[in-house]
Formats: C-alpha cells, sequence, structure tokens
C-alpha cells in the first residue's frame, strides 16, 4: 500500500508540474481550483520525468511505464477538433450504476478505499495497461472477499451489457486457464484485476470507475446522464481454449466483423483500404499510454462505401460499443453513424477467415483497432512459440474516443468551465 500510494503521489506531483499545459486544457479558475485540491493532498514534490514511455506503443511495453505529457487526446495532427462533444442530457439510465458504485464502495474497508478512490481529474485514469505485471493501483479482485467481489460484479453488471460482462469474465477465465497451463498462476490468474474509483458516485458531478488487469481495461465516465466507455482494451491469449470442458472464446465478435466487412468490398475498395498484405507481430497504435497518439487518416473513406458495406462497417465498431449497456450503446452508436462519410479504414494482413490481420477504424469520433498479434508469454498454453507469426489466437483490440474525449475529458473540461460552483 505504501508503495503504491508513493507512485501515486508521484505521478500526481508531475501532472500538477506541468502547469500552463494542463490548466489550458481544463480551463478556468476551476480548473486550477480542482488541480490545487489534488496536488495537496501529496506530500514534498517529485521532479518529473524525463523522456518518452520506453516499451510497444500498442500493448505498453516491458515492466513498468508512467506518462510524461499532458492529456490532450488522439488526434490527426496535433489539433483537435472543436465542438465535436457536448455537455447534453441523453437520456440514459445511470442511476444503476451510481447506486451499485455507491454499495461498492460501501462494502470496501476504509484502507481499501483509501486506496481506491481518487479525485475525478486524477492522472490515474491515465495509468492504466495490459500487460500482466504491471504495477497497478487500488484494489484488486485477490484483495476482496467474495461479498466484496460480489458486489463489484454487480457494478460491472450495472454498466455493462450481458456480452460485456461475458467478456470481462471470459477474459479472466482464460487468463488463469492459460496460467496453470504454463505453470504460472502468479502471473496469469483470475484475481489479478483492479479497481479504482475517481470521485464519488453522484447524478450531478463528475465521476466514473477503471477496472484493469492483463488483457482487460475499462474505463467508465459518467457526468449526468452522459457516459463515455473508453479507453477500453479487450484482448485475450489464446482467444480459444477448453476450460473444464467447456470451449471459452472470446474477443470473436471484433474478428468476424472486421472479415466481413474487408470481405464486403469491391477489389478496387480493397486496394484502396490495404495498406499491406503482411502485418508484423504488433500494430497497434493507441494502447496504453499513448494518450496523445497523433496519427493522420488512412485508407479507405466512409462516402467510398454503398449502404451495406457502411453498416458492416458499423460493425466493427458496435462489437465494442455493444459492450455497454443498451442505451449508452445506442447514443454511442448514433455519435459515430453522424461521421461516417468522415471515417477511414486501414487494414494490413490477410482477408481470409483465419488470417491474421490488423484493422483501425478512425474518425473524429471513434477510434478502434484490432490487431491479430504473435504469441506472446503465454504461447505455451496453445502450442505456440514466441517468435512465431501473427495470429488469431492473440488478440489485441482497444476504443478510444479521438479529439480530447476519452476518459470523459472533454466533457470534465466543459463542466469545470460553466457549472457555477466551480468558478
Amino acid at each position: 500500500m505504501t508503495a503504491h500510494a508513493s507512485r501515486r503521489n508521484f505521478m500526481r506531483k508531475v501532472f500538477f508540474a506541468s502547469g500552463a499545459t494542463a490548466v489550458a486544457t481544463m480551463g478556468g479558475a476551476g480548473a486550477w481550483a480542482a488541480m490545487a485540491e489534488d496536488a495537496t493532498t501529496d506530500a514534498s514534490a517529485s521532479p518529473a520525468p524525463s523522456g518518452a514511455p520506453s516499451g510497444a506503443p500498442g500493448g505498453g511495453g516491458p515492466g513498468n511505464q508512467t506518462i510524461t505529457e499532458d492529456f490532450f487526446g488522439l488526434t490527426t495532427d496535433g489539433k483537435r477538433i472543436d465542438d465535436l462533444f457536448t455537455i447534453h442530457s441523453t437520456k440514459v439510465a445511470t442511476a444503476p450504476v451510481i447506486s451499485a458504485a455507491n454499495a461498492f464502495l460501501a462494502g470496501l474497508t476504509d484502507t481499501q478505499k483509501t486506496s481506491t478512490q481518487f479525485t475525478v481529474h486524477s492522472t490515474e485514469w491515465r495509468l492504466w495497461s495490459n500487460i500482466d505485471s504491471y504495477d497497478r493501483q487500488g484494489v484488486s479482485l485477490a484483495d476482496l472477499s467474495d461479498d466484496q467481489k460480489a458486489l463489484g460484479t454487480a457494478l460491472l453488471k450495472a454498466a455493462l451489457s450481458a456480452d460485456g460482462l461475458e467478456t470481462t469474465e471470459k477474459i479472466r477465465r482464460i487468463n488463469q486457464a492459460a496460467g496453470e497451463a504454463i505453470g504460472n498462476t502468479n502471473s496469469f490468474n483470475e484475481d489479478a484485476y483492479y479497481w479504482t474509483l475517481m470521485g464519488t458516485p453522484s447524478a450531478t458531478e463528475p465521476w466514473g470507475f477503471q477496472f484493469d488487469g492483463h488483457h482487460l481495461v475499462v474505463n467508465y465516465f459518467v457526468l449526468g446522464s452522459q457516459v463515455v466507455m473508453s479507453p477500453c482494451f479487450w484482448g485475450s491469449e489464446p482467444t480459444s481454449m477448453e476450460i473444464d470442458g467447456e470451449t471459452v472464446t472470446v474477443c470473436h465478435e471484433e474478428v468476424v466483423a472486421s472479415l466481413a466487412f474487408i470481405n464486403s468490398l469491391t477489389t478496387a475498395q480493397q486496394s484502396v483500404a490495404i495498406a499491406s498484405s503482411t502485418k508484423s507481430n504488433e500494430s497497434m497504435k493507441a494502447g496504453a499510454f499513448a494518450d496523445n497518439t497523433v496519427q493522420a487518416y488512412e485508407g479507405l473513406r466512409g462516402d467510398k462505401l454503398n449502404a451495406a458495406q457502411r453498416k458492416k462497417l458499423l460493425g466493427i465498431v458496435e462489437a465494442f460499443v455493444g459492450r455497454a449497456k443498451a442505451d449508452a450503446a445506442k447514443v454511442r452508436m448514433a455519435e459515430v453513424a453522424e461521421h461516417l462519410s468522415d471515417t477511414y479504414v486501414t487494414w494490413a494482413g490477410g482477408i481470409a477467415d483465419d488470417s491474421a490481420f490488423y484493422v483501425r477504424v478512425h474518425s473524429p469520433v471513434v477510434w478502434v483497432e484490432v490487431d491479430c498479434q504473435g504469441p506472446g508469454p503465454l504461447a505455451g498454453a496453445y502450442g505456440a512459440t514466441q517468435g512465431d507469426g501473427p495470429t488469431q489466437k492473440h488478440v489485441h483490440s482497444v476504443i478510444r474516443t479521438p479529439n480530447g474525449n476519452d476518459y470523459g475529458r472533454e466533457l470534465l473540461r466543459q463542466h469545470y468551465l460553466t457549472s457555477p460552483h466551480h468558478r
């Protein structure tokens, strides 16, 4: 707990020490007050680290990483598009997730709550990783009693659809079974997943939670009836495994939807969408610690698609968005559809049913990547060897909100600027 608190304080100091840029991003005196409130909980200042995070941009890289720059968000050219996201009523029912979050917090001991609850503007939002060895904050499932675990499950159930909840459970089950298969359940198990809550669950004030572990990261921000569920990372190695006589398969929807789309294209369209017929072992651009990725649009533009192809393109995004509750997913898909003509798709790899591939769907309001990767540390669980080529047996995928609204940050900025009690 002491090490975690020390690291948390250090990262808060890094964020606060960055000064003007951070405040310009948040905006206004209220933002200054919020930042100051967070910083005053710390002890003496620590020097900010220099240099960029190490490791691959998509997977989080080896060992621990940290953030070295203020949040800005994914952009195509380093400049954000304004007026994409506004505070308004969506009629999404957030009362159940508020109630479940309050019940979860009430079920924690004082010590657990201290290490789990952060301010809503904390840098803890950004300190997630999909790798197994990352030193996470919060309270792990291993730290919780059965009753406390049940309260956590109830929170996920309140926030996610049945498919979303099932996906989280399958990823954890495969992580446990694969760990057993290679004889390393210290690193790979179903309880090495951590809860953090940002802010205080409220019907009017911004707050959210993060569920974070190997191959599974859910960031969930709430402001009134608005929900931002990004970044979310979903992955598995292997993606299918026999467990207790049952075949457990996960991350299949995004693979099937992606292949259905690319195979709906004409030869001429494929020549624009497909950047390469081969792919590297890792192609992801905006995984962990890549909040400020600058990536120009590439590939085939949505306005070049017919109605059936556009529906299949939306199907890729829906595989991710559909893991939220139906009302929140409906709002998100409407937002994505509004920008479908400005959406680009780029592809690398094969297009056969069993091909390894990479696809990126990129618009002003959504970023999705599906990446079939080379065998990793759990290769032995499915008879593979590290160094083999990419495979559908090891999939990483991510959904983000470009132009500054990952973690609901743009809505949070507007809230601090416009709410009278923050002025």
